[in-house]
């Protein structure tokens, strides 16, 4: 990707605002993160001009961190519906902005945010090549994108998808068994996990989990807890990280504490047997 290696925990972008978001920020620096995620829809950009102002004041700072931008989801206006938007124009303009904002020239990952249903694979292609040949982008990956989708998109570029962002975590397994994280394996693309601690420290999108399967989870997370001596959600963490798809979970917390705490799940030496044990109790039933 770059002379940078990337961390294995990613920081996310999406909640900062203000002083403490350039707390947060800084504390990821830090707390060793060198890659951060942001989209051009985050704060409705006001994430990303946060982040250039962290930049402009830490002077050396650019060189010493990755910086990751997503485009292609647009929300309704007064004329337009929430939509995707994966058109050449779509793209161009947004990387362009996001470059403005962030204050540099070149974003290291660019990733298309939602498959767009109306994605013509070769426009995404040709927009692609054209801000990596002007030297805007590094690399390019995709996020929420189906194994079909990458393919698609793959035949139709050069540029070698390196990243797939999607959610997992306990409550969504469901990369675990549509071919996502196989995919991964196969062709070296790394899986980032948005929403990684979702359905331990704070409720999934769109849960579905009973008050019976939460009771149950728990009390398997606490057995582990006191036996690893660690927090349920950096168990949460390690049962991600100990998937040989080489899973790489976005932390988003702005509370410095949790920030740096995080890290500390890169050291669990978390057991395949713990792994099934918490998939065990997530599903209610052994594996067939």
């Amino acid at each position: 990707m770059s002379s940078i290696r990337p961390s294995r925990l990613a920081y996310g972008c999406m909640r900062i605002e203000g002083d403490a978001g350039k707390r947060a920020v800084r504390t990821a620096v830090d707390a060793g993160y060198t890659l951060f995620d942001h989209a051009d829809i985050y704060g409705g950009g006001t994430c990303e001009t946060l982040f250039g102002e962290v930049l402009r004041e830490s002077p050396g700072l650019r060189e010493k961190i990755l910086l990751q931008s997503k485009c292609a989801v647009r929300f309704a206006d007064d004329s337009s519906p929430a939509r995707y938007d994966s058109s050449r124009e779509h793209i161009i303009g947004s990387v362009n902005a996001s470059l403005a904002r962030l204050g540099v020239e070149q974003l290291d990952l660019f990733l298309i945010h939602r498959p767009d249903y109306l994605m013509q694979a070769d426009e995404v292609a040709g927009a692609v090549a054209e801000l990596k040949s002007s030297g805007k982008i590094a690399h390019f990956g995709v996020s929420n994108f189906s194994v079909s989708q990458i393919e698609l998109l793959q035949s139709a570029s050069d540029e070698p998808v390196v990243v797939n962002q999607v959610e997992i975590n306990v409550h969504n397994i469901d990369a675990l068994k549509n071919g996502v994280l196989d995919q991964c394996q196969r062709l070296g693309i790394t899986p980032q996990a948005w929403c990684p601690v979702a359905g331990v420290a704070y409720p999934a999108w769109g849960n579905t989990f009973s008050d019976e399967d939460t009771a149950r989870i728990r009390a398997e997370l606490a057995i582990q807890s006191e036996k690893y001596n660690t927090e349920d959600w950096l168990i949460a963490l390690a049962w991600l990280l100990i998937h040989p798809a080489g899973i790489s979970p976005l932390v988003g917390s702005t509370t410095p504490e949790r920030i740096t705490a995080a890290t500390t799940a890169l050291n669990i030496d978390y057991s395949r047997e713990d792994w099934y044990r918490l998939l065990e109790a997530r599903n209610g039933q052994s594996v067939p």
